[in-house]
């Protein structure tokens, strides 16, 4: 598996991470023996990029990264974690955070924006201890959408401050939507932006940012390379959803179109998902939630699957 370098660090990710969402059961509970298998498999697979966040199960993707990567060489591998959500204890618990926060675990506790730069060490503070992890090499501000103006005061000037002190490697930011990471990679010293969803097969809206980034040397680590699973196989079902909506018409004929293209090549259309994001230059990994080994397995298939220049000029067009 290939490393690539974070353009303003010396922190080099592998051209695929281990999204850590399913860790923290996402939508469903992961046994304990899966997670760490999956970790295992992903290791084993040439992996050394693996990202988690608080919000993520409410800690439990983080414990169980920290368990799963314990004993293995620590300059091995690189681990991102997340602040802007503090983990407050719940006066008011249900029993359970599926239906608030979109995880399979009780809910004990309960999330808080907070960007301001003492939530940010108390929170990175809380992560170390979870993940057993004295460095992290990357922490990237969480979504901030509604808080961008803090995000930029507060967040990431406390961010680089540690990165300056040693006790991270690379500060970077983590949205869904590429208008507010463009205008912090204009205004402030980051290293890295995380982009879910948007620098994909299918949707290329942002093009703008990763443009911007290559210009300034700011790396991007493009996340959900599979929108919301339309690309996850090689041809989307009627009851797709994308953005975690049904799938309109309009762009279900579009991935078809798409599928249709890497079939006539030999390949499929998660193959040209996950290798779709590294073609642009400010790309430096690509980053997809892993539940089991099963998983890892396929996904690294996927990497190394067949497809020739021609194919992508067709698939571009």
């Amino acid at each position: 598996m290939r490393s690539r370098i974070l353009d303003r660090t010396g922190v080099a990710v592998t051209e695929l991470g281990f999204g850590g969402a399913s860790l923290g059961n996402l939508y469903k509970a992961t046994e304990d023996a899966v997670g760490q298998a999956a970790v295992a498999a992903a290791y084993a697979a040439g992996i050394r990029y693996f990202d988690t966040a608080p919000h993520y199960g409410l800690g439990l993707s983080e414990r169980r990264l920290g368990r799963a990567l314990a004993g293995l060489p620590r300059a091995d591998y690189v681990v991102s974690t997340k602040v802007g959500r503090a983990l407050d204890r719940n006066p008011h618990p249900t029993g359970s955070d599926l239906a608030t926060g979109g995880f399979d675990v009780p809910d004990d506790l309960v999330r808080r924006w907070d960007f301001s730069a003492g939530g940010v060490r108390r929170s990175l503070a809380a992560s170390r201890e979870r993940l057993g992890l004295e460095h992290i090499d990357i922490v990237y501000v969480h979504d901030p959408d509604h808080h961008v103006d803090q995000a930029i005061a507060e967040a990431i000037p406390a961010l680089v401050e540690l990165r300056d002190q040693g006790v991270i490697g690379a500060v970077g930011v983590g949205m869904n939507q590429w208008q507010a990471p463009l205008r912090m990679v204009q205004e402030t010293d980051l290293d890295v932006v995380m982009l879910a969803g948007r620098w994909t097969l299918l949707d290329r809206t942002g093009q703008r940012l990763l443009d911007a980034c290559a210009a300034r040397g700011v790396s991007v680590v493009a996340a959900a390379p599979f929108n919301s699973g339309l690309l996850a196989r090689p041809r989307p079902t009627a009851d797709a959803m994308y953005d975690y909506q049904r799938t309109p018409d309009d762009l279900l004929r579009r991935v078809n179109v798409l599928a249709d293209t890497c079939e006539r090549w030999g390949a499929t259309l998660p193959d040209a998902a996950v290798q779709f994001p590294l073609r642009h230059r400010a790309v430096a990994a690509v980053v997809a939630g892993l539940r089991s080994p099963t998983q890892v397995s396929q996904l690294v298939a996927r990497h190394h699957a067949a497809l020739p220049e021609a194919a992508w000029a067709e698939l571009d067009s």
